[in-house]
């Protein structure tokens, strides 16, 4: 069947042909999932390239977490102005300044002369990684509108943004080893000069949500309580729960946030519109999407340290390590989207997933001081992957899916929204258990003494991987209790039209 192509303005425009209209959508999929890569990657690219980094600037530990803590608040406090920007002032527009502005703010920091100019540049990547991002996803959502294409394009789509991170693990080792620190941020202008021309060939500018206007009290509104969110648990890291420099902003956050919500119920034209969180199998693919950002970082960051400080792993060797988890994410996010929820629903498939990834994590405590990466490691990560894979790529098909087209934008924002904020929260609250776990195992014992400093280490680690596991059963059990039984069917009314 043909498909109709509508022109800037919005009007219709000639009928491509199905064969050209088909490969020209698998063209945008791969510009889309180029970007969307940059974006993911930069999340966790820079994390090893950190010490080098450190060494060369000069700052000190207290400021090195603030190298990743600027990107994650900019990226996630400024998630869902980008995307009703993206529908308000079209997606190509919105994707091409995000392309152009997060690859001239990576060349600014990997030129940094001093701490404060690298962390200026990351705060500005995650500006407008929140402008790239949500126009990525929307362009996915509302370019492939068959089911079949639909979810092979999430599949792809998916498994890039759950891999991503282990992907940049492994390309920040691999740049660092070989190159320099600062390639982890000049890489991205190679991979925004390809995503770039891509974009400007093969998009159509379109504003589905044109006659709106931008919701300014919303925006301060939740932006303010995303960063207080993200801030309050950041510093969870570095100062007590305790502290009013955590549960201050915590609190502010969850007030902020509820006013938003309040408001978005009274405002003309309201920045989220509530009837995206209202149906039950997207409310449950977002928080799907929320769980697994946040119990990743159990194997990301953990196991990162295990690696390397107690195995001895190069940063480029531990990154290769992380590819059989990326090998088997990618294969169950092929066999989710495509064979399974289309066949049997998300009520088994996602929380399967989420129970095979717990099986995964809960294995994977049984790590020691002098354990092999081919038995106590390399099995549990497959596992782990593989349940992932049945997770996220089809909650964020079905997070998506079936929106109004001017709606695409802020629906896609949300789901990076939840990403972004369970990681936030993943980290800081998987970092605080795993130091209180190290800190009771040394109580009565020789803190001199290598070996136990190494057991407190391990201790540290399967603690953080024991809440790991135990998150992903919460995800199983809610997404069980929320999902809808049955195939989830497209709204034929709600269905996006297809902009080339």
């Amino acid at each position: 069947m043909s498909q109709k192509t509508l022109t800037e303005s919005g009007q219709e425009g000639a009928v491509e042909a199905p064969a050209a209209a088909s490969a020209k959508r698998w063209w945008i999929l791969a510009v889309v999932a180029l970007a969307q890569l940059m974006v993911v990657l930069d999340a966790t690219i820079v994390n090893i390239a950190l010490p080098s980094a450190q060494a060369d600037l000069g700052f000190s530990d207290g400021n090195r977490q603030w190298i990743v803590t600027a990107y994650a608040l900019a990226f996630a406090s400024l998630l869902l102005l980008g995307g009703r920007i993206a529908d308000l002032f079209g997606r190509k527009t919105a994707f091409l300044i995000g392309v152009v502005g997060f690859a001239a703010v990576s060349a600014l920091g990997g030129a940094a002369t001093n701490f404060e100019m690298l962390v200026t540049a990351r705060a500005l990547q995650g500006a407008f990684g929140a402008l790239l991002a949500p126009a990525a996803l929307s362009l996915l959502n509302t370019t492939f509108t068959d089911a079949r294409e639909r979810a092979r394009a999430f599949s792809v789509y998916g498994a890039i943004a759950g891999a991503g991170g282990a992907v940049g693990l492994l390309l920040g080792g691999v740049l660092t080893d070989a190159l320099d620190w600062r390639w982890t941020l000049y890489v991205n202008v190679v991979i925004a000069v390809v995503a770039f021309a891509g974009g400007w060939l093969l998009l159509h500018n379109h504003r589905d949500a044109a006659n709106s206007k931008l919701d300014v009290p919303g925006t301060l509104l939740v932006a303010a309580g995303l960063f207080s969110l993200v801030y309050g648990f950041s510093n969870a890291e570095t100062h007590d729960w305790s502290s009013p420099e955590t549960w201050g902003f915590l609190v502010a956050g969850g007030a902020l946030l509820a006013a938003f919500t309040w408001w978005q119920t009274r405002a003309a034209h309201p920045l989220l519109p509530l009837r995206i969180l209202l149906d039950r199998n997207r409310a449950a693919s977002f928080l799907a999407v929320l769980i697994s950002g946040g119990g990743m970082f159990g194997v990301f960051l953990f196991l990162t340290y295990y690696l390397q400080l107690n195995l001895g792993f190069s940063p480029t060797k531990t990154g290769v390590a992380f590819l059989p988890m990326v090998a088997a994410l990618m294969v169950a996010a092929q066999v989710s989207t495509t064979t399974l929820v289309p066949r049997i629903g998300p009520k088994v498939v996602i929380p399967l997933g989420f129970a095979v990834a717990a099986v995964g994590m809960a294995w994977l405590t049984g790590i020691g001081v002098g354990s092999s990466y081919l038995t106590a490691v390399l099995p549990q990560l497959i596992v782990t992957g593989f349940g992932l894979g049945l997770v996220m790529p089809p909650a964020m098909q079905l997070a998506t899916g079936g929106v109004a087209a001017e709606d695409a934008g802020v629906a896609s924002a949300t789901v990076n929204a939840m990403q972004q904020v369970g990681g936030s929260i993943g980290t800081a609250l998987l970092n605080t258990l795993a130091a209180s776990a190290a800190t009771d195992y040394l109580v009565g014992k020789d803190p001199t003494n290598k070996l136990v400093q190494a057991r407190a280490t391990i201790e540290s680690y399967t603690t953080a991987f024991w809440w790991s596991a135990g998150l992903f059963a919460v995800g199983a059990l809610i997404t069980f209790l929320l999902f809808r039984r049955g195939v989830p069917e497209q709204d034929a009314d709600a269905a996006p039209v297809v902009h080339m």
